[in-house]
């Protein structure tokens, strides 16, 4: 079940000078009471809504700096509602899934969900998700985007416009997928630890998130070819060259 809020808030305190906005999506108002009520005591300002299409109409009067939104909701369903969202103006969503299921996660993964929690799930990990996720587009909004383009065995990577082009073809990645193909290609061939990964793509200090980087590199083969990233099992990830990678046809 989910953890009781601790009488005192977290030590870490957001990274942004005023109340980050948050949209919780939750057709289970239990759920959703419990969400919103922790994320105020916070610091931050909530609103929540109870079905996909109010969820569309909040979020573009609202215009919230992050979502967390539930996969199973009336009306529309949480992955056509985070599709929609990211065609409209893209933001950060956290998706919740009563589910542990690899191809659910996947679906939201390929269709722009930045992170997702399966339920049930402890209150303070999400609270500890929520700030990576807001310190992550902090970064990107203030960082100067590198200008060089990267081009490796028929990849190329434009980090100044987050564009990507396997064999000539331009391939749409969400923002999470862009940054972790870029930290893997910054050093090609060189196994990157599960535990890296996190720490560089994701800003978490501690393993409690190696699934989900198992779950972006599966995203990344589908999209880019099945050889794009070598696993070394009881370590992590490398970015495959050469002649050792087969092609997408």
């Amino acid at each position: 079940m989910f953890c009781a809020a601790p009488s005192h808030p977290l030590s870490y305190a957001p990274r942004v000078s005023h109340q980050p906005r948050v949209l919780v999506v939750e057709d289970e108002r239990t759920i959703a009471d419990a969400i919103a009520a922790r994320l105020e005591a916070e610091g931050f300002a909530v609103d929540q809504v109870h079905d996909g299409l109010a969820a569309l109409e909040r979020a573009a009067a609202w215009n919230p700096e992050l979502v967390v939104l539930d996969v199973m909701l009336p009306g529309l369903d949480g992955h056509e509602v985070c599709r929609r969202l990211q065609a409209d103006r893209p933001v950060p969503v956290l998706m919740l899934t009563a589910r542990d299921d690899e191809t659910d996660v996947l679906v939201g993964l390929g269709i722009g969900a930045d992170d997702y929690m399966t339920k049930p799930f402890s209150m303070r990990e999400l609270v500890a998700r929520i700030r990576v996720l807001l310190r992550r587009v902090e970064r990107a909004r203030t960082a100067a985007a590198p200008a060089a383009v990267v081009n490796l065995d028929g990849l190329r990577i434009d980090g100044a416009a987050r564009r990507v082009w396997s064999d000539a073809a331009e391939v749409h990645l969400t923002p999470t997928e862009f940054d972790l193909l870029c930290c893997l290609a910054a050093r090609p061939g060189t196994v990157l630890s599960r535990e890296s990964l996190l720490s560089e793509v994701w800003g978490w200090s501690d393993a409690s998130g190696t699934r989900t980087v198992d779950s972006h590199v599966k995203s990344l083969r589908r999209k880019l070819g099945p050889d794009l990233v070598r696993t070394v099992h009881g370590v992590g990830y490398a970015l495959e060259v050469g002649s050792t990678r087969r092609r997408t046809p």
